[in-house]
C-alpha cells in the first residue's frame, strides 16, 4: 500500500484523500440521522407507554366512561346558617354561574328543617356524588353538616360557610321573623304583627329571644348527631370546632364578607372568578339583605344575654372561627394603602432528582 501511494501522482493522492474525507462525512451524516431516528422512535415508544398507563388508570378507576377532570367534577356545599349574610353571598354565586359555567342548586328542606332523615341523607349523598349533569355544582341551603365519608364516598364535596356574632345574628333573625327584609318585602312572615322590640322580649323573658335561640351555629357545624342539637352540649361545640378545622375548606365571618369572597376567588377560581370585583361594584349595594325595622339592643340587653352559658359557648365557637379565618387571611394577602391584595405563589420546587438526561 505504501509502495502504491508512492507510485501515485500527487494529484491522484490528493483526490483519494478528498474522496476518503467525503465518504467519512457521508457516513457520519448517515450515522447521525440514524441516531436521530432512533431517538424519535424511543420518544414515540415512551409516549405510547405513557398513554397506555393513563388508559389503564382510567379504565381501572371508578369512573370508566367520559371521566370528568378534577375541576369539572367539583362540588361545593354551602350549608348556610340563617341570618349570616347567606343570601347576599349566594347571589354572587348565582350571578357568576353562567359566566363561569357551573350549576347552582338550592337545597329546600320542609319547614327549613336542618336535620335530614336517614333515608334523605342517603338520597342527598347519592345525588351530590352521581349527578354528573349538575357538575361542577354549587349547593346551598339551611342544612347542618353531613359527613359524606360515613356513606362510603371517596371524594367528598368541598364545604364552606359563614358565621356571625351570635347576638347580632339572633337580633337580626328576631326582627326578620316580624318585619321581613328588603329582599322580598311583600312576603308575610311568621311573627308578622308582633311589634315587641328585642329589648322588650329579653326583659320579659320571651321565648323568641331566649338564650336557647342562640344555639344554632354550633349544631350547624356539628352535624346530624343527636348530641349536636342538645343545647349547651360541650361535646357538640368540640365537634363543631373539629369539623370547622378538618372538614371545611374555608369559613368566613359576616363582618368581613368581602375578604371571604376574595380568598375564595384566589383559591377556587373555577367557581369564583370575578367574585371580588362583582361584590365591590354591585354586591354591596344590590346583594346586601337588610332586615326591616331592626333596632339595636341596649347594653343592658346584651349584658343579660352574655350571662348565659349558651351565649358563652356560641361566642367561643364564633371567636374560634374568627381566629382561624384571620389566620388564613394573614397568610394569603398583603395590605397596601389600606387595600388587601392576594399574594402571588411563594413556593417553588428545586433539587429535583433523578436528573433527566
Amino acid at each position: 500500500m505504501g509502495l502504491l501511494r508512492i507510485m501515485m501522482p500527487p494529484k491522484l493522492q490528493l483526490l483519494a484523500v478528498v474522496a476518503f474525507a467525503v465518504a467519512m462525512l457521508f457516513l457520519e451524516n448517515q450515522i447521525q440521522k440514524l441516531e436521530e431516528s432512533r431517538s424519535k422512535l424511543e420518544r414515540a415508544i415512551a409516549r405510547h407507554e405513557v398513554r397506555e398507563i393513563e388508559q389503564r388508570h382510567t379504565m381501572d378507576g371508578p369512573r370508566q366512561d367520559a371521566a370528568l377532570d378534577e375541576e369539572e367534577d367539583m362540588v361545593i356545599i354551602y350549608n348556610r346558617v340563617p341570618k349570616t349574610a347567606s343570601t347576599s353571598f349566594t347571589n354572587i354565586a348565582y350571578d357568576l354561574c353562567a359566566k363561569n359555567k357551573y350549576h347552582v342548586l338550592h337545597i329546600n328542606t320542609t319547614k327549613n328543617n336542618p336535620v335530614m332523615s336517614l333515608q334523605d341523607q342517603m338520597r342527598f349523598v347519592k345525588n351530590i356524588t352521581s349527578w354528573k349533569e349538575m357538575k361542577p355544582g354549587f349547593y346551598h341551603g339551611h342544612v347542618s353538616y353531613l359527613d359524606f365519608a360515613k356513606f362510603g364516598v371517596k371524594k367528598k364535596p368541598i364545604y364552606i360557610n359563614v358565621v356571625r356574632d351570635p347576638i347580632e345574628r339572633l337580633v337580626s333573625y328576631y326582627y326578620f321573623l316580624r318585619f321581613g327584609d328588603d329582599y322580598r318585602p311583600g312576603l308575610r312572615r311568621r311573627k308578622q304583627g308582633d311589634k315587641k322590640t328585642f329589648d322588650e322580649c329579653v326583659a320579659e323573658g320571651g321565648s323568641d329571644c331566649a338564650p336557647e335561640k342562640l344555639w344554632l351555629q354550633i349544631p350547624f357545624f356539628c352535624g346530624h348527631s343527636s348530641e349536636c342539637w342538645n343545647v349547651g352540649s360541650r361535646w357538640a361545640m368540640d365537634q363543631a370546632k373539629y369539623n370547622l378545622i378538618n372538614e371545611y375548606f374555608l369559613v368566613g365571618v359576616t363582618e368581613e364578607l368581602e375578604d371571604f369572597i376574595m380568598l375564595l376567588e384566589a383559591a377556587l377560581p373555577r367557581f369564583f372568578r370575578g367574585a371580588t370585583e362583582l361584590y365591590r361594584t354591585v354586591g354591596k349595594k344590590s346583594h346586601l339583605r337588610k332586615t326591616t325595622e331592626k333596632k339595636l339592643p341596649t347594653k343592658q340587653t346584651i349584658a343579660k344575654l352574655q350571662q348565659s352559658d349558651i351565649w358563652k359557648m356560641e361566642n367561643e365557637f364564633y371567636e374560634f372561627a374568627l381566629e382561624q379565618f384571620q389566620f388564613i387571611r394573614a397568610h394569603a394577602v398583603r395590605e397596601k394603602d389600606g387595600d388587601l391584595y392576594i399574594l402571588a405563589q411563594n413556593f417553588f420546587y428545586e433539587k429535583i432528582y433523578p436528573k433527566s438526561n
